[in-house]
């Protein structure tokens, strides 16, 4: 998705200094905690975890993890894990179905990126982030702040898989396709930080039969798709390799824009009106940071506009509607997987 950034809060040496205070409460990662119990550390740690070019080393099961963004958060929740979470940030959609109560029980400290100064208030023991520019230059804070704290990171792989080049510009750009692989290793990952890797399996495994059941049997090699984000005016659409894509391949269909390796390129309605795609899969957002956010916006754009009122997915109102956190690299893509297939088998488009 396209990633907006928070500018950096001015940050004074009082505020850094009274937030590390704060943080002796959950120990460097643990470690305050083991002191007060006599133990040097939990059975079964320490574990270390290979993470985007980092090794992160956690003491013992993080009690108090506060996760920065959706799709850190959903998986956390999936696996179990409410009464571990001190907090949650930057949301584009509601919680998925299933985990309303435990999400409900699970402080927010923002919708969008919360300051460096708000997080560390909540006494983490570990931060996750979706996105390397959630724990970057220009995000929440950067993974050496914290850790200069003692608090361990984690970013979902996902975002520095082989090939994703964040350094591109936007929202990056990938070389090489994404895959369901790497937020299973996600989930496999966070499992074993919190010691309940059988839960991390049970999830995995329930995810791949959902892939599996929702596109048995399905064809649609000639049908285009694409994909709309968000922004009315120069529209952030899908290029070939992020999870879109890998919602595309799943589902045996082609993407409009299969030749543009950016993340989430803007590109003009005319372009669009030239590719003509069969169906478009938009984003249902309830964010309130870019224009034409919900899906009832985009569809009266796409009806009232003349340079897209006339395309063929629009004329035949094949839409296809989708939370913003299906659209990124999150098990919500299987959701994804699931509504697109079913799409296209109720237009008829789907051997």
């Amino acid at each position: 998705m396209p990633v907006l950034r928070t500018p950096a809060v001015l940050r004074t040496p009082a505020l850094l200094l009274t937030s590390a205070l704060l943080l002796t409460a959950c120990g460097s990662s643990g470690g305050d905690n083991d002191a007060k119990t006599g133990r040097t550390a939990a059975a079964g740690y320490p574990v270390t975890l290979d993470n985007c070019g980092d090794k992160v080393t956690l003491k013992s099961a993080p009690k108090r993890a506060v996760s920065l963004n959706q799709g850190t958060t959903e998986i956390l929740l999936s696996l179990g894990l409410a009464d571990r979470m001190a907090g949650t940030a930057t949301w584009t959609d509601p919680v998925m179905k299933g985990l309303e109560k435990a999400n409900a029980s699970v402080p927010r400290l923002a919708d969008n990126n919360p300051s460096f100064e708000k997080v560390l208030d909540a006494e983490p023991d570990f931060v996750t982030a979706s996105f390397v520019s959630t724990l970057g230059t220009g995000g929440v804070a950067t993974r050496e702040q914290f850790e200069k704290l003692g608090v361990p990171t984690y970013v979902s792989p996902s975002d520095c898989s082989e090939g994703k080049d964040n350094d591109s510009g936007g929202d990056g750009s990938r070389s090489t396709p994404l895959t369901l692989d790497a937020v299973y290793g996600e989930i496999r990952d966070l499992a074993r930080a919190f010691d309940v890797e059988k839960r991390g399996e049970t999830l995995v495994a329930s995810l791949e039969k959902r892939v599996s059941t929702a596109t048995a049997g399905l064809h649609a090699s000639d049908v285009s798709l694409m994909y709309w984000f968000a922004n009315s005016q120069s529209p952030y659409l899908a290029g070939c390799c992020g999870a879109p894509g890998a919602i595309t391949r799943a589902v045996g269909a082609k993407n409009a824009f299969a030749d543009t390796h950016d993340e989430w390129p803007q590109i003009s309605w005319e372009t669009v009106a030239d590719r003509d795609p069969d169906v478009i899969v938009i984003g249902d957002l309830t964010r309130k940071q870019q224009t034409a956010e919900t899906a009832k916006a985009k569809i009266h754009y796409l009806e009232t506009n003349p340079a897209t009122r006339n395309l063929t997915a629009v004329k035949k109102k094949r839409y296809v509607l989708l939370s913003g956190q299906a659209m990124n690299p999150s098990i919500r893509t299987v959701e994804g997987i699931e509504k697109v297939a079913a799409g296209l088998r109720d237009f008829g488009l789907a051997k």
